[in-house]
């Protein structure tokens, strides 16, 4: 399965990192949702593109957006990093990396790196952006540029 602007996203339930569920049913109809898919917590490309996200999350927060980072990281290694980090946003834990199938999300490096791919999806749960890119500097601009656009701000 592979998701392309214009689908909708599945329905999934994941553990956050302060170990509660989240349910994306629960937010698609209310906010635009910013979703990375990010390779691991605590390495220099992942904990800059969250730090991105993080220096931009007042931004996000402004045009009504939530911003959620997704990983196969376990939710205590979620925990950790968010709080080393004063990561201000939600971080859900997919060990078993169903979600990122669902997502359609390949690896990089012959399959053996999770690969970095972000989605900006709108209220009614429709893909607005899908960006893939190796280079976490990116993510969090065109993230944030794809917002602005779907809110009109």
């Amino acid at each position: 399965m592979k998701l392309n602007v214009g689908d909708q996203i599945p329905s999934f339930s994941l553990t956050d990192h302060q170990g509660n569920i989240f349910k994306s049913n629960q937010v698609v109809g209310k906010k635009v949702l910013v979703i990375y898919f990010y390779p691991k917590n605590f390495t220099p490309g992942c904990t800059k593109e969250a730090c991105s996200f993080r220096d931009s999350y007042e931004q996000f927060q402004k045009l009504g957006a939530e911003l959620i980072g997704i990983s196969s990281d376990s939710v205590e290694s979620h925990q950790k990093f968010s709080d080393k980090y004063n990561l201000p946003y939600t971080f859900l834990s997919d060990p078993t990396e169903d979600i990122r199938k669902k997502f359609g999300v390949k690896g990089h490096l012959l399959g053996l790196i999770p690969g970095r791919e972000t989605f900006v999806v709108d209220k009614n749960g429709i893909i607005q952006c899908k960006f893939n890119s190796l280079s976490s500097a990116q993510h969090m601009q065109k993230a944030l540029e794809t917002v602005k656009s779907i809110t009109n701000e």
